[in-house]
């Protein structure tokens, strides 16, 4: 990942930020913590309470060495760059699918913010990219996986 920028909202790189900070200054100190009364049960050869501290030790350390990479390389999209007449990164794109009928929104983010769940699409999976560059009112075809999928524009928002 070295170099190699990853484009995010203002939003992701916010949430990057309080994520790396609650991991350097509570959650680093909490394993330190459990590892200290671990090591108070004597013989660390057999002290399982030990070992699980240190393993989530190095579960954490990876992790804020992996934000931090994330967050030297991080290229946050301007707000004045998200444009309301066509999809870009940060735009929040209404679609209609013309196979089902169904109505959904999607906030279209770098690869690292996506979340379906927050409907969050990133700019690399099929659909997000297929979406980019797509104004209102356009049928947009894309490829997936198990064929292809048409989808109506009826909105872009900010």
């Amino acid at each position: 990942m070295a170099d190699k920028k990853i484009i995010m909202t203002q939003e992701g790189l916010d949430k990057l930020k309080t994520k790396l900070e609650y991991l350097k200054t509570v959650k680093r100190y909490e394993v330190a913590d459990r590892i200290k009364v671990a090591r108070g049960y004597g013989d660390l050869s057999e002290n399982s309470e030990y070992d699980e501290a240190k393993t989530e030790q190095g579960f954490v350390e990876g992790e804020i060495a992996e934000l931090e990479e994330r967050l030297k390389n991080a290229e946050v999209v301007p707000d004045e760059d998200i444009h309301t007449d066509d999809v870009s990164v940060g735009s929040v794109v209404k679609i209609r699918d013309l196979d089902d009928d169904e109505i959904e929104e999607y906030k279209i983010v770098g690869s690292t913010e996506s979340n379906l769940k927050e409907n969050k699409l990133s700019n690399a999976s099929p659909v997000g990219a297929g979406l980019i560059g797509a104004k209102v009112g356009e049928i947009v075809t894309i490829k997936v996986p198990n064929g292809e999928v048409k989808y109506e524009i009826l909105g872009i928002r900010r």
